[in-house]
Formats: structure tokens, sequence, C-alpha cells
């Protein structure tokens, strides 16, 4: 069975934050991620997670302002410097939570720039980020996310994640692979497990449509996961859906399977 982290920006949201941590031990889950985790100091956070037994596994870097419908600037010409301080956030808060794992959003394509320099801008970005995070004893994780929820992002399926990559020429690079984006955008996902596992550096699901937990729509999740176990995938699969009912009933799928 595959090793689950639970995403407490997205579940356990019946309490805060802070509570979630609590929550989540309760249910068993000793690995968390957190997406955005900057409202809180790292230290009390590091406090939560000694407090509960945790290991935070996955936080996101700084990605603009979710109130202006950005979702990442790693792709924007001109915010580089904001982006990269951004990173250097991330690195500083992956140091002190022990988090082993940093995620990058591309966020969306600019309509002001064409389509040359935003490549060019991201690839630049992503040799940053791999250089620092190496540095640092922390793997550089990249997002793929679907054009169906956010129309225009930049980085939306594995194949041009694979291509950048070799672009970019640093080996601290993989692909966190969200199972709920590819299934909207590519389908076929065992066979692109299987095929670029070792390009693949976390996982991420929910069950589509919906963005819900597994059981809720088409995806055959006891297949996926033994498809991990046969490939003999030793990364994170992470729970990151929205819960169609309470988060400790939408675990039901879970306890079935363990």
């Amino acid at each position: 069975m595959p090793d689950f982290a639970v995403n407490l920006s997205m579940l356990f949201t019946e309490v805060p934050l802070t509570e979630r941590f609590a929550a989540a031990a309760e249910q068993g889950f000793d690995k968390v991620e957190i997406q955005f985790p900057y409202a809180l100091p790292a230290a009390d956070i590091a406090h939560l997670l000694r407090q509960n037994q945790q290991q935070l596994v996955l936080l996101n870097a700084p990605a603009g302002d979710p109130e202006k419908g950005e979702r990442g600037i790693a792709c924007h010409p001109d915010r580089v410097a904001e982006f990269r301080q951004g990173v250097t956030k991330a690195i500083e808060y992956a140091k002190t939570l022990n988090c082993n794992n940093i995620n990058i959003l591309s966020g969306i394509s600019p309509v002001n720039y064409n389509a040359d320099i935003i490549e060019k801008t991201f690839i630049e970005n992503l040799q940053f980020c791999a250089q620092q995070m190496a540095n640092a004893d922390i793997q550089l994780l990249v997002e793929a996310i679907n054009t169906q929820d956010i129309p225009g992002f930049f980085l939306n399926n594995s194949q041009q994640a694979f291509a950048l990559f070799d672009r970019v020429g640093h080996p601290n690079i993989k692909l966190q692979y969200d199972i709920y984006h590819m299934q909207i955008m590519e389908g076929n996902l065992i066979h692109t497990l299987r095929q670029h596992l070792n390009k693949i550096g976390h996982i991420q699901f929910a069950d589509v449509p919906g963005r819900h937990e597994p059981q809720t729509g088409e995806l055959n999740f006891n297949n996926i996961f033994q498809a991990l176990d046969d490939m003999g995938y030793s990364g994170i699969t992470s729970l990151e859906y929205n819960p169609s009912v309470s988060t400790t009933e939408s675990l039901h799928w879970l306890k079935q399977i363990a």
C-alpha cells in the first residue's frame, strides 16, 4: 500500500489549520502537506509537528496573490525577482520544518508576453530553484495543472513537463504528479507513471470529476495504488481532495484498502 500523506490545506478544514495536525493524527496520518504555510510562523508549525509526531513532506513556494486569481508566477518575465524571493522564503520554511520537498507552480501564461519569453523565464527560474534547493538538500518538484479548472495555466501536462526538465538540465528536478489534474488533461495514468517513474518525485490524488475522495468518480484507485506498489514507487502519495462529506467520513475508502 502507498505511503499516504494528507494535505491539511484541503482536508480537515472543519477546524482551523492549527487544529488540523491533531485531527489528522487522530486518523493515523503521520505525514502531512500544507500548500502555503506562510500565514503561520515556521516555529509554530514546527511545534505542532513535534506535538503530533508528524513530518511535513511538501509545501509550495509562494505563488502570487490568489485573491487576484494568481496561481503561480514562475513563468512571469516581469516578476522574476519576486518569484525568487519567494523561493528563498520557501527554503527557509522547509529547513526549519525539516521538509524535503518544495513544489513550484508555473502560473497562468501572461498575455503581454510571447510564448518563447514565457518558456525561457520558466526554465531559468527552474534552474535557479534546482540549484538553490540542491544546496539546501531539498528536492525541487514542479506540478502540472489542468486548464479546465485554471484556464491558461502554463504547465499543464506531463510530457510538457518532462521536455522542460530536459532543457533545465539539472538533476534536482522532478514532477509532482497530480492524478486529478493529469486524468483531466491526458488520462493513461498508470502507463505514464510506469514509463516515467524515475522523473516523478511525489504524487497527489483526487477523483474525477469533482476533485473529491476516491469512489466518488471514474477512477479505479485500487488499480492505481496496486500499480504503484508493483512499480516499486517509494515516494509519498498524498490525499489532496475536497471531501464531499466530512473529512472523517470521506476516509471510508482508505479503511477499506488498509
